[in-house]
């Protein structure tokens, strides 16, 4: 059996399909896998496997001990390589969870320094001088500022991590980066090792030509994090000699279906908003989920609403914008409570949608993705071709008639949706 050559441990599902995609741009045949598998999944005819976790959002001792274990269940597949992928515009509080889980996984594997890149070039996200910019603006004053669950209170990458580890981090400029050879740099940094037990490197990654250079540097480390930004040229790197087999090859290029199709979306991100706008303008059946309402009349309605217009587009979301859940922001625990009531109506909906015979599934919302995909018992997916940056189609290893897509809050294009429901139509 070809030895795995990356394992990579992803901080949430959308997260998961982002990286996978860029992997599978870059010519490697790989699997996700929907949390930490409790069974026997094949993993002989992939090259690499991307596992989702929660660990965006978890208390930060389950967060690390979660991924430890799947860094465990990677390493037991033949691993060589593992990727701690999180979002691309690094969104965690002062106290983690990007920091601790880093450092558990140096500290378990005796690893002396790593790169933090979050930058991914093609959405806009872009790192000069350790400080990271979303389309140009600084971080901290972009849309992430006022982020419901993690807002971003500095733009430098070294500050942002300072609180959450326990070890510095140390910038690595655009000039150096190309005016110093790969042996120097490295050498550099063995003799930042004699003073430090462990540390990060921060280099700048502000194209597409940047990845590749990172990749050339430091793509031979045990341990990679950040985002999506040098997936595609680690799988040109790793990928020596890799032939798809034919069933891999006959699964990945049936990705169209003729049935019908739901749109679930719950981020609040300005760019989801602006998605759902213009999906209500074309026409399509919308039906809003609000907390209140659901707690009084149940789900009989939305489900209901599914059936009634199965063949159309439809779209049932529980996005909000900023003011209209300013109220409920200032009550933590009523946030919390909202947040995952409608992560599990949606799922639940979801499942009314399959079981009436909807086969073509688009999620919105990381967390709520994660919540759709756990009711409706998918636990691996082959990955398809993308739709747009980031956002492949996957199609369910056991349930080879679906086609999901599950979309990044942050990530695609203003008519996404009508994208979407195109690109799998049969």
């Amino acid at each position: 059996m070809k030895q795995l050559q990356l394992g990579c441990v992803a901080d949430d599902f959308t997260g998961a399909g982002d990286a996978a995609s860029f992997l599978v741009k870059g010519g490697m045949r790989t699997i996700l896998i929907s949390s930490i598998p409790s069974q026997e999944i094949v993993v002989q005819d992939c090259d690499a496997v991307v596992i989702a976790l929660k660990t965006r959002s978890q208390e930060t001792v389950m967060a690390v001990e979660d991924t430890i274990n799947a860094c465990r269940w990677l390493k037991t597949k033949g691993a060589k390589h593992l990727f701690s992928k999180y979002c691309s515009t690094f969104d965690s509080t002062p106290k983690g969870n990007i920091g601790p889980i880093a450092d558990a996984i140096m500290e378990t594997y005796e690893i002396g320094y790593t790169v933090l890149c979050p930058a991914l070039p093609v959405n806009g996200r872009q790192v000069k001088d350790d400080i990271l910019y979303v389309n140009g603006v600084l971080l901290a004053e972009s849309y992430m500022k006022s982020h419901p669950l993690n807002p971003m209170w500095d733009s430098s990458i070294s500050k942002l991590m300072q609180p959450q580890s326990k070890y510095p981090c140390f910038t690595l400029s655009h000039e150096k980066l190309y005016r110093l050879s790969k042996e120097e740099i490295r050498q550099e940094l063995k003799n930042k090792l004699k003073g430090q037990k462990h540390f990060y490197v921060v280099p700048d990654h502000e194209d597409d030509q940047d990845s590749k250079r990172i990749v050339e540097v430091f793509g031979d480390l045990p341990l990679l994090t950040g985002g999506s930004g040098l997936m595609t040229d680690l799988a040109k790197q790793y990928k020596k000699n890799i032939s798809l087999p034919i069933n891999y090859k006959k699964v990945r290029m049936n990705q169209e279906s003729s049935g019908a199709a739901i749109v679930l979306a719950g981020s609040c991100s300005k760019t989801t908003l602006s998605q759902i706008a213009y999906f209500q303008k074309s026409g399509a059946a919308c039906y809003k989920l609000v907390p209140d309402y659901l707690r009084k009349n149940g789900l009989t309605e939305a489900a209901e609403f599914i059936k009634a217009y199965k063949g159309k587009p439809l779209l049932i979301y529980s996005s909000a914008t900023p003011e209209e859940t300013q109220e409920e922001r200032k009550n933590a625990a009523l946030w919390q409570t909202n947040a995952k009531l409608l992560e599990q109506a949606t799922a639940y909906l979801a499942e009314v949608a399959v079981r009436d015979g909807f086969t073509r599934i688009v999620v919105a919302g990381g967390e709520t993705s994660g919540a759709v995909t756990q009711r409706l018992g998918y636990k691996a997916f082959y990955i398809g071709n993308s739709i747009a940056p980031g956002i492949p189609l996957m199609i369910p290893t056991d349930h080879p008639d679906m086609r999901i897509v599950l979309k990044s809050g942050n990530f695609g294009q203003e008519d996404f949706f009508l994208l979407a429901l195109k690109e799998t139509l049969n």
